[in-house]
């Protein structure tokens, strides 16, 4: 995960409890969950203002006939 071993990791882990204390830690981690949710409904909300959709097709694209011409030529 992201390029670090489990031992980088636990050190982390340990150098940020040493410096924000075990009673900080739910404090940081509450306000970094609203802050992502919050612009996760910002992001949202400019899509449904830009009016863009989640990228899947509603159909099948219809052949034109360029591509009838090629689908033949291939047969």
């Amino acid at each position: 995960m992201f390029g670090l071993s489990t031992t980088e990791l636990v050190v982390i882990v340990l150098i940020v409890l040493l410096l924000f204390g075990g009673k900080k830690i739910p404090e940081l981690m509450r306000g970094l969950g609203k802050g992502v949710k919050s612009f996760k409904e910002g992001m949202n909300e400019v899509e449904k203002d830009l009016g863009v959709d989640d990228g899947q097709p509603d159909d099948k694209p219809k052949p034109t006939a360029q591509t009838e011409t090629k689908a033949q030529e291939r047969e």
